[in-house]
């Protein structure tokens, strides 16, 4: 079913993706010592709202598409 090639191949990929580097991606500052329970907005512009908004649509029909159409017209 599975061979030696890819399930090696597949442990390696989880061990990169999974491992662990010198970077710190969200490091408290040290002097935080107070506690804000507010998210900070950031705007975005509206044509990358809707460009993402679509391109998900775009995706999600993509999908639907592959699998209840596409898949049943070959039968």
């Amino acid at each position: 079913m599975f061979s030696k090639k890819m399930l090696w191949g597949s442990f390696t990929a989880l061990v990169f993706l999974t491992g662990t580097s010198d970077v710190t991606l969200a490091e408290m500052p040290a002097h935080s010592s107070e506690q804000t329970s507010q998210f900070h907005r950031i705007e975005q512009p509206l044509g990358l709202k809707v460009g993402v908004a679509i391109g998900g649509l775009a995706l999600i029909g993509l999908e639907l598409w592959w699998f209840l159409v596409y898949k049943n017209s070959e039968s």
